[in-house]
């Protein structure tokens, strides 16, 4: 046997070693388990049930000023609708109150003169009031009354046997998305989030688990490598959030529901390089934090808040100042969460997936390099 051959050999067999004691380690240890199944399960039931964009039951206040058969016919049509919950008042200062203290999500006024402008053919107005607090549910809300103006003024028409002159009409077709769920954009991208936490989580707490037991010393005075160090930490862990991705994966289906039009082949693919990438982070903050609670800390900060907040998954990366724009490049769940939701929704969308995973795979090279110029060989 060549040289060569036999320090590979050897490279193999201290790699080999190292998986299983870490892999011991692993079984033996309850928390990382718990951070592997319990807490990805519960983070994804938040996600899935906690937050949504979907509407609710909205609660509108409806004004009759003066009730009449057209504003009977108006309440029928808003009351008929599944979306709302109407109480009626014959004064809009009944639900100021109601409306201020949040009771209500708005309010509706049918004025006095409402019967007469829709006797004389003239669009009668309605006024709607809304809560600005909250910018979305505002929106929601008027925006779904008005489409419940716009189909009784047409029934109405219809009813007088007449024409009703629409400048533009508009007719919508919505892929990827038909049911416009929310729950359909926002599950795949909670996987990116969780995997994230849950991959740094793992290898944060591992060398600075070694560091605080006196382990490493010990390990340090073995010919292990760097490359061999750090081989036996990640592929253990790799392994374990595989099973933690296959998990949630198969939540979003059959529990919420999800659909899924692409290939698994390259689902696996994009989520073994992320996973790499969330490994990779919490390995270099094990290693320059060297304790547990520090590094779990760092963990959140570095981890799971940008992924949170800069990923696109809630907020809209567009819609953010450019200097938050420039730094939502440097977070890893904003290339994965892209890729979850495409793979999903729309299938294998080549465009979407090749940057994305060119994003992925420079910064987990860049946090695998730094962990390696990181890592101690000997004991200060």
């Amino acid at each position: 046997m060549s040289a060569s051959a036999a320090v590979s050999g050897d490279r193999r067999r201290r790699v080999a070693a190292l998986i299983r004691k870490e892999t011991s380690q692993i079984v033996r240890d309850p928390s990382s388990l718990i951070i592997a199944v319990i807490l990805p399960l519960t983070l994804l039931f938040l996600f899935g049930y906690g937050v949504s964009f979907d509407a609710r039951r909205i609660e509108i206040g409806l004004v009759i000023e003066d009730p009449t058969p057209e504003t009977g016919s108006f309440t029928s049509s808003l009351t008929s609708s599944s979306l709302f919950s109407t109480r009626t008042a014959r004064d809009r200062r009944s639900f100021e109150n109601d409306l201020v203290a949040g009771h209500i999500d708005g309010i509706v006024v049918l004025a006095a003169g409402f019967s007469a402008q829709a006797e004389r053919g003239d669009r009668a107005p309605i006024q709607v009031i809304v809560d600005g607090s909250d910018p979305n549910k505002a929106t929601l809300v008027r925006n779904y009354l008005q489409g419940i103006w716009a189909n009784w003024l047409e029934q109405e028409a219809v009813t007088r046997g007449e024409h009703l002159s629409v400048p533009i009409s508009v007719e919508q077709r919505v892929w990827f998305n038909p049911e416009v769920s929310s729950h359909h954009y926002l599950v795949p991208g909670s996987i990116a989030i969780i995997l994230m936490l849950i991959g740094s989580l793992l290898t944060a707490l591992v060398v600075a688990r070694e560091w605080e037991r006196g382990t490493m010393e010990a390990l340090l005075a073995t010919p292990v490598g760097i490359g061999e160090l750090m081989a036996g930490k990640l592929i253990p862990y790799f392994i374990l959030g595989m099973l933690t991705m296959a998990l949630a994966t198969g939540t979003a289906l059959f529990l919420f529901g999800v659909p899924f039009r692409g290939s698994f082949a390259i689902l696996t693919l994009m989520s073994a390089v992320f996973l790499t990438t969330a490994l990779g982070q919490g390995l270099l903050i094990s290693t320059v934090t060297r304790n547990q609670l520090v590094a779990a800390q760092a963990t959140l900060i570095s981890a799971f808040l940008p992924s949170f907040f800069l990923s696109g998954f809630v907020f809209e990366i567009a819609g953010m100042p450019l200097p938050l724009q420039i730094v939502s490049y440097a977070v890893p769940a904003r290339y994965f969460v892209a890729v979850l939701q495409t793979l999903f929704l729309a299938g294998d969308v080549w465009s979407v997936i090749w940057p994305n995973l060119a994003g992925m795979s420079l910064i987990a090279a860049v946090y695998l390099g730094l962990t390696a110029l990181t890592t101690k060989t000997r004991l200060d």
